[in-house]
């Protein structure tokens, strides 16, 4: 792809107050976000004793979470785009869609929504374990990677062509819908295996309140690579040269 659709961003964008409301926005959906979907882990447990683990767990876990993103992509896409995931920030980071210094203020935003929710679950439940990404029992860090990438592959590429591409028509209306639904599914087949994050935030929290970091790496590698997949597959071959949105010169 041409290295001049990347770009850094300057020093004064990390004070914009575009810029700082937007990571502001990523904070508050990432806390409605994984308050909804981890919560809805830790009420089924409580109510089934160990239920996550079960077919009917794993079910309410992917609804939770399709319910839980389409409201948290939809109350943020008009401030920050709604990205609501590291990992679809660095594949928009990847297809020029968003400045080195902006996405890293949207990560340090959605890292904190996450652990800030986790901590809340933790004091409203009465200490109740916040639980971490974990692989399951013959699932190799190997297996968890490859499941992660094609994952998050499938959500960024869904964000692509609902979201980004400025092709996208009416569309766009859906993309909240649709990026709800490829998560959803997508848990449905990788929860068994490795929980199915595709979403570093979303592990960081339950790690950090819980303080257990066995294979996280698999929970940021992962994503990441498949989001930087799907960018360059996109943006090259189904957006391409012509119709290519650059990014705005004029804020900052």
């Amino acid at each position: 792809m041409p290295i001049y659709r990347i770009a850094i961003g300057t020093p004064r964008e990390a004070s914009h107050p575009d810029a700082l409301r937007a990571a502001l926005a990523e904070f508050f959906s990432m806390l409605i976000f994984v308050f909804a979907g981890e919560g809805s882990g830790m009420a089924f447990n409580k109510l089934t004793n160990n239920g996550p683990s079960t077919p009917s767990g794993l079910v309410a876990a992917a609804l939770a979470h399709a319910f839980a993103l389409f409201v948290a992509v939809s109350v943020g896409a008009n401030i920050s785009g709604g990205h609501v995931n590291p990992a679809v920030t660095f594949g928009a980071f990847i297809g020029g869609n968003i400045t080195l210094l902006r996405g890293i203020l949207y990560w340090i935003a959605q890292l904190l929504g996450s652990i800030v929710a986790c901590l809340l679950l933790k004091f409203a439940t009465g200490g109740l374990e916040t639980s971490a990404f974990a692989l399951s029992t013959n699932v190799s860090v190997w297996n968890a990677l490859v499941f992660e990438i094609v994952m998050t592959f499938g959500l960024v590429y869904t964000v692509y062509a609902t979201a980004v591409d400025p092709k996208k028509g009416n569309v766009g209306i859906i993309a909240p819908l649709a990026i709800g639904f490829i998560v959803g599914a997508n848990i449905l087949v990788g929860g068994a295996f490795d929980g199915g994050s595709m979403n570093p935030a979303v592990s960081f929290g339950p790690a950090v309140v819980s303080w257990s970091w066995s294979h996280h790496w698999v929970y940021w590698v992962g994503p990441l690579i498949g989001a930087a997949i799907a960018a360059l597959i996109y943006d090259n071959i189904f957006i391409g040269e012509n119709t290519h949105e650059q990014l705005p010169t004029t804020d900052y």
